[in-house]
């Protein structure tokens, strides 16, 4: 039977539905006519870290995939699928893949312990792990975990950037850009960690070679499009 906080949750709903047509009583017509979102963000499924809402932006303005600890996988088809549409189908101008600090899958995957089906996959954080294990090593506490997460991050986004879809586009058009974020709980602040996109897409690319090989001198000369302005 529906309890009382899920019937308050319809009733948020049609009270939020009244604000939007009160604001722009043409909001859900465009909205229905199709989308064209500037952004894919691949996020944690985590309930504290929703995109629109830390990211201050509409429906329709960003693609979001989420999963447990903002993985990007090559066998995990639902998130390879979803990058491809994003760049080949919606041209997506910016891929973002934002962790958070206070992530559960990232310290499930520092600690010990039998995880079951969790297992499999917090074993590609455990992976990220042992790349950087000497720099992790030389902390402790708390320091470890935030720089596990941003490493994590790191490892995700090229993951991104190894997909033939981004390397492919970015070649043609020179756009997708991709950009690695962590959000603090502690403040409700994104914090952009500027990963080198240009030279991490010269130097994957001598290995994953799905388009044309091409030195950071010369990667995208071309300038992209200016995204839609988010409001």
């Amino acid at each position: 039977m529906p309890t009382d906080e899920y019937r308050q949750v319809l009733a948020n709903n049609r009270a939020w539905v009244e604000r939007m047509k009160a604001a722009d009583p043409s909001f859900f017509d465009a909205l229905a006519e199709g989308q064209s979102p500037g952004f894919l963000y691949i996020g944690c499924a985590d309930s504290r870290v929703p995109a629109n809402v830390i990211m201050g932006v509409q429906p329709g303005q960003v693609f979001v995939h989420r999963n447990v600890a903002n993985l990007v996988v090559n066998t995990d088809v639902n998130a390879q699928a979803v990058i491809q549409y994003a760049v080949e189908n919606l041209h997506v101008r910016q891929i973002v893949v934002c962790g958070h600090y206070g992530c559960g899958g990232v310290q499930a995957a520092m600690g010990d312990g039998d995880h079951g089906l969790l297992n499999g996959w917090l074993s590609e954080i455990r992976d990220v792990y042992r790349r950087h294990e000497t720099e992790l090593g030389k902390l402790e506490g708390e320091a470890r975990y935030r720089r596990l997460t941003e490493l994590n991050v790191l490892e995700q986004c090229t993951n991104v950037i190894k997909t033939s879809a981004v390397q492919g586009h970015y070649r043609e058009h020179g756009f997708p850009t991709v950009h690695g974020w962590v959000y603090d709980l502690r403040d409700g602040l994104i914090r952009d960690l500027e990963i080198p996109f240009r030279e991490i897409l010269a130097e994957v690319q001598t290995i994953y070679r799905f388009s044309p090989h091409l030195t950071a001198d010369q990667i995208a000369p071309v300038e992209a499009p200016e995204p839609d302005e988010v409001s």
